[in-house]
């Protein structure tokens, strides 16, 4: 064993997930986490001792209240969120898109969204989409990790919403979350944080840091699977003055009335909208429950070991490869990237060997590193492997 796992005390948890033959050293658990064991006996129990015995009884039975019960466990563990803040279902997408809507309807004369050029692709399309549907102007925060600074410099009385990520999705640095929302709350407007690459990975205070709305998905440090519904918070202030664009059935008042007219349901379930994917968010309550057993600050303190000895391996293994992530472990997230012209050609081969990072254009490779699944033995696997394959 590697003399560092053997001096981790989170190791054993590594024995919780399933195995995946054939794989030596897998680095991408932000872009997948890996399933728990536990998770794979929940939904197969689901099948034979809920789905075939309740059927449509189940509705009945609880089905219905799960997006709200789960993201109440969710918000309490991973989120820093009191309950009834929190909703799963739907993809990040849909739900970037409801809560911007619901901003952007509520914001009166204000009529300019603000993101950053490096944000996520989906975050920076559904914002481009709703300006040209809305009429509204579009402003660009420049390349680059985002500073309190630089958020001040470009909001204002004209500002309706601020969208941005809490760990950018390439370069892994981690924004100043409760001093960016100070300064968007000072210019009179609203902040929503994309949570997607923190979101069980590092100690988050929603309610603490006053933000207004977020958003993450379940399939990357939340174990949720391929696909797995996305999260939503909406504080609660905010419930009965934001009405969500989406206007399904589940979110209304009395869905069983089937009534003529829409009315939205108080509180964050008017923020439903269709029937809840019941089996792909099943997953998380697992993971969720590890989560809570393990506590944040271990799974942050293990991260952050991680990430540095990749660095370090890095700078002593691949002299001619640059680190894009902060260096400073309080402004970088789980994951790292190093960039080099031939990583995009190196990665099938990479991957028939086992190894297992991913690749993000022009040039980066990036080691996702989950705390509970991933070990030091693989991340050093991983950088012999990228400095061998360039040496070839």
């Amino acid at each position: 064993m590697h003399p560092l796992d053997s001096d981790d005390p989170l190791s054993a948890y590594r024995d919780r997930f399933v195995e995946s033959p054939g794989v030596v050293a897998y680095l991408d658990g932000n872009s997948l986490g890996r399933p728990l064991t536990a998770s794979a006996d929940r939904i197969a129990r689901f099948a034979t001792d809920e789905w075939a015995s309740q059927l449509i009884r189940g509705w009945d039975a609880g089905w219905l209240d799960l997006p709200l019960t789960i993201g109440d466990e969710l918000g309490q563990v991973a989120l820093g969120a009191a309950a009834g803040q929190a909703t799963i279902g739907d993809s990040t997408t849909v739900l970037v898109y409801k809560l911007v809507r619901a901003a952007v309807s509520a914001a009166g004369d204000r009529h300019e969204l603000v993101i950053d050029r490096d944000n996520f692709p989906t975050d920076r399309y559904v914002l481009e989409g709703i300006a040209a549907e809305c009429g509204l102007t579009l402003r660009w925060i420049g390349a680059g990790d985002v500073s309190p600074g630089q958020v001040a410099e470009i909001v204002g009385p004209k500002t309706a919403l601020v969208v941005l990520s809490t760990v950018s999705y390439r370069s892994g640095f981690l924004a100043d979350v409760p001093a960016i929302t100070k300064v968007v709350h000072d210019a009179g407007a609203l902040i929503l944080w994309d949570l997607c690459h923190s979101a069980g990975v590092v100690p988050t205070a929603l309610d603490d840091w006053d933000v207004d709305l977020a958003v993450g998905c379940s399939y990357k440090y939340l174990n949720g699977g391929p696909g797995a519904p996305a999260f939503a918070y909406v504080r609660r202030d905010l419930q009965s003055t934001l009405r969500q664009p989406i206007q399904g059935w589940l979110g209304s008042r009395a869905p069983f009335e089937m009534g003529q007219g829409y009315e939205p349901a108080e509180g964050i379930r008017g923020f439903l909208s269709g029937t809840p994917p019941i089996i792909g968010m099943l997953a998380l309550q697992p993971a969720i429950a590890l989560i809570d057993e393990v506590g944040l600050p271990a799974i942050r303190a293990k991260s952050v070991a991680l990430t540095e000895y990749a660095i370090a391996l890095a700078d002593d293994r691949l002299p001619h490869v640059s680190l894009s992530s902060p260096r400073n472990a309080d402004r970088r997230g789980s994951h790292i990237t190093l960039d080099h012209p031939r990583f995009e050609s190196l990665l099938p081969g990479l991957w028939e060997t086992g190894v297992i990072p991913d690749f993000r254009r022009p040039t980066g490779i990036r080691l996702g590193l989950s705390p509970l699944s991933t070990s030091f033995a693989e991340v050093e696997l991983g950088v012999n492997s990228i400095a061998e394959a360039l040496a070839r």
